[in-house]
């Protein structure tokens, strides 16, 4: 796979190649060394972009932990007699014992890495009871989450999010999502945040999109913790065997394009019709779809260099207008 580095090591050989080795270096402010390990390399792997990359720091010989078992086993014992104490708190409570034990006694941050290198971190859970008294299973919950930095192509994969609205204990959701790519964006309200709701939205975006199902590991979804993507939401992307990207517990700038777009609907839309998201539901589901529209071909955004969402795709991104021409009505 090509980086960026490597395509920057390349254009910086060519350069070199072309113009000389004292005008590389005043442009590029590589040495001379580095410029001919980069050409040797590069020539030594026929010319291969991927010989260029940076190769890994990771030193060959690695430290090997010293820390006796018996001071792991002592961090381990107050780690369960005080639940998930911290590492400074450990340190000074060690300090007595070490020292009627003739042993050294070992620093703050090794203390750290002793209980970050343990299977189970040496956490403690407490138990939860159910509705007649029994424990219930402790359960892991491994979920995929969303990678840093992680790109993909235009209407591949889609932030979702609910928002919740109250009026008089009376309680309505708006259901948003939204490509992070182009800004195209949907949104509908539902009665509950329940997964049969969430899932028929779900369930109809994708119809819409017409998704290949041969290349359906292409196609993303993205989402925070919440119960309303859970269950049935969760059981129909495995279904259509879509990816499901988690967010981190209080991490909303993990999806902060649905956040931005979820400010934007409800200061320029549902803050004008609340009262016929309450009255009214599908009216409001009509009356919103009429918005989003606008939203999508005749505002400009800022985020787009002040083109709409459509417009930008299609400029972008030519091959995505097979999915104008081709949609479903």
């Amino acid at each position: 796979m090509e980086t960026k580095e490597a395509q920057q090591r390349l254009k910086i050989l060519q350069f070199f190649e072309k113009y000389g080795l004292h005008a590389t270096i005043e442009a590029f402010g590589v040495s001379r060394r580095t410029l001919y390990r980069w050409k040797s390399t590069f020539e030594q792997n026929n010319k291969h972009i991927t010989s260029l990359d940076s190769k890994s720091t990771k030193p060959k010989h690695l430290r090997v932990p010293t820390a006796s078992k018996i001071i792991i086993d002592e961090i381990k014992k107050l780690r369960q007699k005080y639940p998930n104490i911290g590492k400074a708190k450990l340190h000074i409570m060690l300090k007595p014992w070490c020292k009627e034990n003739d042993l050294s006694l070992p620093s703050e941050s090794t203390i750290g890495r002793i209980i970050a290198r343990d299977k189970n971190k040496m956490r403690l859970f407490p138990n939860c009871i159910d509705s007649k008294g029994r424990p219930k299973p402790k359960k892991k919950d491994i979920k995929n989450r969303k990678s840093k930095g992680l790109r993909s192509a235009p209407m591949h994969l889609w932030a979702v999010d609910t928002i919740q609205r109250v009026t008089a204990g009376m309680r309505r959701y708006i259901m948003t999502m939204i490509d992070p790519n182009s800004r195209i964006a949907f949104a509908v309200a539902i009665p509950t945040k329940h997964t049969t709701h969430t899932a028929k939205v779900l369930e109809a975006l994708i119809d819409g999109l017409g998704y290949e199902t041969s290349n359906n590991n292409q196609y993303a979804f993205l989402s925070d913790n919440g119960s309303e993507f859970q269950k049935e939401f969760d059981s129909l992307l495995q279904e259509k065997k879509l990816t499901h990207y988690w967010t981190y517990p209080r991490s909303p700038k993990m999806n902060a394009h649905n956040e931005r777009f979820n400010r934007t609907i409800q200061e320029q839309f549902v803050d004008y019709y609340e009262d016929l998201l309450f009255s009214d539901i599908d009216l409001f589901n009509q009356e919103m779809a009429n918005w989003l529209i606008d939203y999508n071909t005749k505002i400009p955004h800022h985020s787009l260099q002040m083109k709409t969402p459509v417009q930008y795709l299609v400029e972008n991104n030519p091959q995505c207008q097979m999915l104008w021409t081709n949609t479903i009505g």
